[in-house]
C-alpha cells in the first residue's frame, strides 16, 4: 500500500511539473536566451561581474533567482519569475543565477524556457555566497540602493506570494 502511495505521489509531482512548464509563455520575442549555436546563454565574469551588475542597477530594485536545471522546485517556479519579470519590465530588474549545474543542461533548459532576463553561471556557488543563498531555489531582493534586503529560501508556491515579496522588499 505504501509503495502505491509513493508511486502516485511521484506521478502527481511529474504531472504538476509538466503542467507548470507547459504554462510558461515564451512566444513574446523577449527571450534573453540566444538561439542554438551561440556560445553561451550566460553572462560572463562570475561573482565580480555579478556584483558590478548589481551596482550598475542602483536606483532600480533587483530580484535575483538562484536555480539549477536539475532542481524540480526551481523548474516549478520558473514561470512565476518569467511572468513577474514581464509584468514589471522597466520598474524592477531580474537576474538568474544558475548554480552547481552542468552548463549544457542549464543552457538547454534556458533555450526551452526562455526568460526576459539574463543569467549568470555559478558552478562553484560563489555568487550564491554573495546572495547568502545556500538552498535551491532561492530568491534575493535588492532594494533600489543596491542593498540586499531579503532572501527567500525555497520555492514560491504562487505568483501572488512572489509578487507580495517583490512589493515588500524590491523597492
Amino acid at each position: 500500500m505504501l509503495g502505491a502511495v509513493r508511486r502516485l505521489a511521484v506521478l502527481v509531482a511529474f504531472a504538476c511539473l509538466a503542467l507548470s512548464l507547459a504554462a510558461c509563455d515564451s512566444d513574446d520575442g523577449e527571450a534573453a536566451a540566444p538561439a542554438a549555436g551561440d556560445r553561451s546563454v550566460f553572462l560572463e565574469g562570475g561573482s565580480d561581474a555579478f556584483e558590478k551588475r548589481i551596482e550598475s542597477e542602483r536606483g532600480t530594485p533587483v530580484v535575483v533567482n538562484k536555480w539549477a536545471s536539475w532542481c524540480g522546485p526551481c523548474r516549478l517556479e520558473f514561470p512565476l519569475l518569467t511572468s513577474q519579470a514581464k509584468k514589471r519590465k522597466g520598474e524592477v530588474e531580474f537576474l538568474g543565477v544558475n548554480s552547481y549545474d552542468h552548463t549544457g543542461l542549464a543552457e538547454d533548459f534556458l533555450r526551452d524556457n526562455p526568460t526576459p532576463f539574463p543569467h549568470f553561471e555559478d558552478p562553484d556557488e560563489e555568487i550564491a555566497r554573495v546572495l547568502r543563498a545556500p538552498f535551491f531555489p532561492s530568491t534575493a531582493f535588492y532594494d533600489s540602493k543596491g542593498e540586499l534586503a531579503f532572501v527567500h529560501q525555497g520555492v514560491y508556491a504562487s505568483e501572488a506570494d512572489l509578487a507580495d515579496d517583490i512589493e515588500r522588499y524590491a523597492r
